[in-house]
C-alpha cells in the first residue's frame, strides 16, 4: 500500500498504533446509522416519486425528468455553500444537521401540497437543497476521521450502511402502499417520522468536531474554487462531470424497466431493491479493492457496469422479466458500489483538511449538474424521438465520456495529503506537493 503511494520499493511502511486502519472509525459508524435512518425516509418517497408523478398525475417523460434535472441542479449548487460553510470553523455536524432536517420536513410538503404541482416543486427543492448541504460535510468528516489509506473501506461501510436504509425504504413504501390501498399520504408520513429520528441520531452521537488535521490549518477559510488550483483535483472533477453527462439517472432506468415489461403499478417501488441489495453486497469489498489497486480503475471500470445497464435494455427482449430484470438491476448496483464511495475516496487526498468539505462540494456539484443536463436532455430525446433513440444517444455519449475519463484520471491520484507520517521538524511547508 505504502509502496504503492511512494513508488518507492525501499520505503518503509508508517508505523501503525493500536490497530490503526484496520478498524472503521465510530464517527464513520455513527454517520452510517444516520445515513440508514435517512435512506428509509427518503427512499420511501424517491421509489413512489416517478410513479406519483408520472403515472398518478399524468407528467410526461419530458416533464418529469426536467423537474428532477432542476431539483438535482438546485442541491449541487448549495453543495457548494453547505461545503464553504462546514470548512468555516470546522462545523461539519451542524451544517449536516441543517440539512438533513430540511429533507426530513420535506416530507411534510408533500403532504400539504396534495396534488399542486407548485406545491410538489417547492417540497423536492426543499428536499434536495437539504441533502446538497448535507453530503459534502458528511463526506469530509468521513475523510477527517479515517486513516488515509483505508478511506475506501471506510466508504464502503458508509456507503453499505446507507444502501441498507435505501432497501428497506423501498419495502416500507410498498407495504403503505398496501396496506392503505395506495395512499401516498401515508408514506409521506411515515417518512417524515422516520426523518426526525435520523436527525436526532446524529445530534446524539456524531462528534460535534472532526479530529484535528494533520496540518496546521490555514490562516484564512479557504475560497470555495481554490481547489481547482490542483491539477489533479482538476483532472477528477473533469472525469467526473463527463461521466455524469452520460448518466440518465435511476429513475428513467426504473420506467424503462417498467415500460419494456408491462410491471403493475404496485410493483414499481420495488426496483429499486435489486440494485440496492447489489450495492450492499459489494461497496465493502469494492471499498477495499480501491484501497489496494487504486481507486482510478473500479471507477472507470463502474462505469462499464452502467454501460452495460444500456446494452441489456437496449437488447431485444421477449422471454421471461427475470431476464432482463436480473442483469439490468445487478449491473446498476455494481455501478454505484464501484464508484460513489470511490470517487470520493479517490478526490479527498488530493484536498488539504482545511479546505476537504468545500472541494469535495465543488466535484459533487459538478458531478450533479451533469447529471442534471443528463436527465434533461435524456427526458427530451425520449420525448421527442422515442425511448430507443434516446436510449442509443445515451450509450454513444457514454463510450465517449469513458474514454475521456481513461485519458483524464491520474494514474496515481494519490498525495502526500494521504500520507500519515507527520512532518518533520523543521519542514516549513508540511503541504507540498511532489505528483
Amino acid at each position: 500500500m505504502y509502496l504503492a503511494t511512494t513508488g518507492r520499493r525501499d520505503a518503509p511502511a508508517p508505523p501503525r498504533t493500536g490497530g490503526a486502519g484496520r478498524r472503521v472509525p465510530g464517527t464513520v459508524l455513527a454517520l452510517g446509522t444516520v445515513s440508514l435512518v435517512t435512506d428509509i425516509s427518503s427512499e420511501m418517497v424517491t421509489a413512489v416519486l416517478p410513479l406519483y408523478l408520472v403515472l398518478g398525475l399524468g407528467l410526461s417523460p419530458l416533464q418529469f425528468g426536467f423537474l428532477d434535472g432542476l431539483f438535482n441542479g438546485a442541491a449541487a449548487i448549495v453543495r457548494l455553500l453547505g461545503g464553504h460553510a462546514a470548512d468555516r470553523g470546522r462545523g461539519h455536524k451542524r451544517v449536516a444537521g441543517i440539512g438533513y432536517a430540511l429533507s426530513a420536513l420535506s416530507r411534510l410538503g408533500l403532504l400539504l401540497a396534495g396534488g399542486a404541482t407548485a406545491g410538489i416543486a417547492a417540497a423536492l427543492a426543499t428536499d434536495r437543497i437539504g441533502k446538497g448541504i448535507r453530503t459534502a460535510p458528511r463526506d469530509a468528516l468521513i475523510t477527517l476521521s479515517s486513516p488515509p489509506e483505508t478511506l475506501g473501506r471506510s466508504f464502503g461501510v458508509h456507503r453499505a450502511m446507507d444502501t441498507t436504509g435505501a432497501l428497506l425504504g423501498p419495502l416500507a413504501a410498498f407495504a403503505l402502499l398496501w396496506v392503505t390501498a395506495d395512499a401516498y399520504d401515508a408514506v409521506f408520513v411515515v417518512s417524515f417520522c422516520i426523518g426526525l429520528l435520523g436527525v436526532l441520531l446524529l445530534v446524539l452521537y456524531v462528534p460535534g468536531h472532526p479530529p484535528a488535521p494533520p496540518v496546521r490549518p490555514a490562516r484564512r477559510t479557504r475560497k470555495v474554487f481554490e481547489a481547482l488550483r490542483d491539477p489533479a483535483f482538476r483532472r477528477i472533477l473533469a472525469a467526473a462531470a463527463l461521466l455524469g453527462a452520460a448518466t440518465i439517472g435511476d429513475s428513467f432506468v426504473y420506467l424503462l424497466l417498467q415500460r419494456r415489461l408491462d410491471l403493475p403499478v404496485g410493483w414499481f417501488p420495488l426496483l429499486p431493491l435489486g440494485a440496492a441489495a447489489c450495492y450492499l453486497l459489494l461497496a465493502i469489498p469494492a471499498g477495499r479493492i480501491a484501497d489496494r489497486v487504486g481507486r482510478r480503475l473500479p471507477f472507470l471500470y463502474g462505469h462499464l457496469a452502467l454501460l452495460g445497464v444500456y446494452a441489456t435494455l437496449l437488447a431485444p427482449f421477449g422471454g421471461p422479466a427475470l431476464l432482463l430484470l436480473a442483469p439490468v438491476l445487478i449491473l446498476l448496483g455494481v455501478f454505484y458500489a464501484t464508484t460513489d464511495g470511490v470517487l470520493m475516496a479517490l478526490a479527498g487526498p488530493v484536498l488539504p483538511a482545511d479546505g476537504r468539505a468545500g472541494g469535495l462540494a465543488l466535484l459533487q456539484t459538478g458531478q450533479a449538474l451533469a447529471r442534471m443536463l443528463a436527465a434533461a436532455g435524456f427526458g427530451a430525446a425520449w420525448t421527442l424521438w422515442g425511448e430507443g433513440p434516446a436510449l442509443w444517444t445515451a450509450t454513444t455519449v457514454l463510450l465517449a465520456a469513458l474514454a475521456a475519463g481513461w485519458a483524464l484520471l491520474p494514474r496515481t491520484p494519490r498525495t502526500p495529503y494521504d500520507l500519515p507520517a507527520p512532518a518533520e521538524p523543521g519542514d516549513r511547508n508540511p503541504e507540498r506537493r511532489t505528483a
